[in-house]
């Protein structure tokens, strides 16, 4: 147990020093931004690609967030800028993401006039030419991107669908002492998991030698050499979609963002149950079907 404890707190210690290193050596994890002409360069996105799942990374978030959770309670007015500034992320992308169904609708429209009325193998955008299984198929990938863009502002707004047992029946500040227990003992933890896994699927797919989360730095680093892009295209039928590893990329991107509204919907129940029932909805952005209500100011 104690060297548990050990472990825990050194890793916190460390993750101050971890900031630091990356901050004033960006080219060690960034250099093959720019770039993969040299084994320096491969090293380099081998550092970034065993850190992007690690535990050190697993710890510079945590000791992120016990941080600016530690100086958000003490200067209240700045956890709420933070709680704006997350749950605004989370309506943007939203906002904008929801727009790709009406994409959708479109696309399908097209497929099915030139599948059944012109009798057309192809249909080419420009000179972006594919066969009309190949478009059929990608739907799938904007469906996927309004579910993995869209949850969290899905959560912001409410409108998720919940099984209630006890949460109505409870008092306001026991409500808010549930959302906080939920936001952080599982919305981050599934989060975090499928972040680590998922991080390192993606990365599976689109170089060799194949990453794993088993493997230590230095092991990955001597891999390098034989480092070399590896994108693989595959496809469920002859001449359909083949970018399946854009999936790979909405699924970090989920893990990312369902993270980040854990944070703010921990900010928010904390700050409602300490400010009372007049706080409740403060700052919220929801939209309005504008059928003769008021819109929602949020600023109250």
């Amino acid at each position: 147990m104690l060297d548990a404890i050990v472990w825990f707190f050194k890793n916190i210690a460390m993750s101050f020093y971890n900031v630091g290193y990356a901050v004033s050596h960006p080219a060690s994890w960034l250099g093959w931004v720019n770039g993969m002409d040299s084994l320096e360069d491969k090293q380099s996105l081998m550092r970034f690609v065993y850190y992007g799942g690690s535990q050190e990374f697993f710890f510079v978030i945590f000791t992120t967030f016990l941080v600016v959770t530690a100086y958000g309670m003490w200067r209240n007015q700045f956890m709420w800028k933070c709680v704006r500034f997350l749950e605004g992320i989370a309506n943007f992308l939203g906002r904008t993401a929801a727009w790709i169904g009406l994409w959708m609708v479109f696309q399908q429209i097209v497929i099915v006039f030139m599948q059944r009325v012109f009798v057309a193998a192809n249909i080419g955008l420009g000179a972006w030419r594919h066969d009309v299984s190949w478009w059929a198929e990608e739907l799938k990938l904007f469906n996927a991107m309004i579910v993995a863009l869209c949850v969290t502002y899905t959560f912001v707004q409410g409108s998720h669908v919940r099984v209630d047992l006890v949460y109505a029946k409870v008092k306001y500040r026991t409500k808010k002492s549930i959302d906080m227990f939920g936001s952080l003992f599982f919305m981050m933890p599934v989060a975090v998991l499928v972040w680590m896994y998922g991080w390192f699927f993606l990365w599976r797919h689109l170089i060799v030698p194949k990453p794993a989360a088993s493997y230590t730095l230095d092991k990955m680093i001597l891999k390098a050499r034989a480092f070399r892009w590896n994108v693989e295209h595959l496809s469920f039928s002859p001449n359909g979609f083949d970018a399946y590893y854009l999936f790979k990329i909405l699924l970090v991107s989920y893990a990312a963002l369902v993270f980040m509204q854990a944070v703010a919907f921990f900010y928010r129940s904390y700050l409602e149950r300490k400010e009372g029932p007049e706080s409740e909805g403060k700052y919220l952005d929801k939209d309005t079907l504008g059928e003769g209500e008021e819109a929602y100011e949020g600023t109250h």
